[in-house]
């Protein structure tokens, strides 16, 4: 079994061969070719374990084991916590055992931006982040790849973690005012870990276009009632958290696109200029998966990791 630590994953995974990655993985949910049970959770009074499994065909068959604590931050550790296996879709071999946390904020970061690229009005010419702890960075880093004309604010409510992020890029602008910085957006991406939401549907310009990765309820509902909403699953969507999201619980799921559907033609993505298009991500086993493919083909190429017998 191949072993690779957090230094050889984040220099093994290319960001653009993850974003073709990941639209096959989007693609694989809607046309029922992905197996991926609904995610479960051991909670503790400080966090949670969940256990993500899941296959791709032509990609693979893994599982990430994944923690989030939220007050992480406080003792410097990240928020998410992650490994992934990978194991042989003919024989059950495991094949490798991988950090999950780098992949976890790339992956989450880089779907958003594929989603976006498929919903955002044609021209969008600013991106707004709001957010400046891992998934900010992430998001940043995905989006200036995959909108390479769009200008990028970064925002969030603490200054100086603005501008750290900000400066890490000579073309990233940094917005003290998170109202100013949404206002002036064409898309919007909330990568925070606010329980309460951070927007408000006011603050919204026509046909923007808003992105939401959080686990508490970063979108305020008046936002969510106006927008088209497009997700993974439509079916994990509206599951409790954390299998889905709060912001969408006890919704119709035939009121949901799913972004493989819009990536496949099987369904349409904005019906205007105008309108109002919502991505929110729970986070998908696919995801992984093909990101772990990723990284794992490039070991093999590259002749990277130790080898472990169990």
């Amino acid at each position: 079994m191949l072993v690779l630590d957090a230094a050889s994953v984040r220099e093994l995974l290319d960001p653009a061969e993850l974003a073709d990655a990941l639209r096959l993985a989007f693609r694989s949910i809607s046309d029922g070719s992905a197996s991926v049970p609904p995610r479960v959770a051991a909670l503790t009074p400080e966090g949670l374990l969940g256990t993500m499994p899941g296959y791709v065909p032509g990609c693979g068959l893994g599982a990430k084991l994944v923690t989030y604590f939220r007050h992480n931050h406080e003792r410097g550790l990240p928020g998410h916590q992650a490994l992934i296996a990978l194991f042989d879709p003919d024989d059950g071999r495991p094949l490798a055992l991988m950090d999950g946390t780098h992949i976890t904020g790339m992956r989450t970061a880089m779907a958003a931006a594929v989603a976006a690229s498929a919903l955002a009005r044609p021209g969008a010419a600013i991106v707004t982040v709001v957010g400046t702890g891992v998934q900010g960075r992430e998001h940043v880093a995905a989006f200036r790849l995959l909108f390479p004309g769009a200008s990028v604010l970064v925002t969030g409510r603490t200054p100086d973690h603005v501008r750290a992020v900000a400066s890490a890029y000579a073309d990233v602008e940094a917005v003290l005012d998170i109202e100013e910085a949404v206002r002036r957006a064409d898309v919007v991406c909330l990568a925070s870990d606010a329980v309460d939401p951070v927007i408000a549907r006011s603050w919204l310009a026509e046909g923007c276009h808003v992105s939401s990765v959080g686990a508490g309820v970063e979108v305020d509902a008046e936002t969510v009632a106006a927008a088209r909403v497009f997700v993974e699953s439509r079916t994990a969507a509206v599951q409790p958290f954390p299998a889905g999201s709060r912001e969408l619980s006890g919704r119709d799921p035939e009121s949901l696109t799913e972004v493989g559907e819009v990536l496949l033609g099987t369904r349409a993505g904005r019906d205007s200029p105008e309108q109002l298009t919502l991505y929110k991500s729970m986070g998908h086993a696919t995801q992984d998966v093909v990101a772990a493919a990723v990284v794992y083909r490039a070991a093999l190429a590259a002749g990277a990791g130790s080898t472990l017998s169990l």
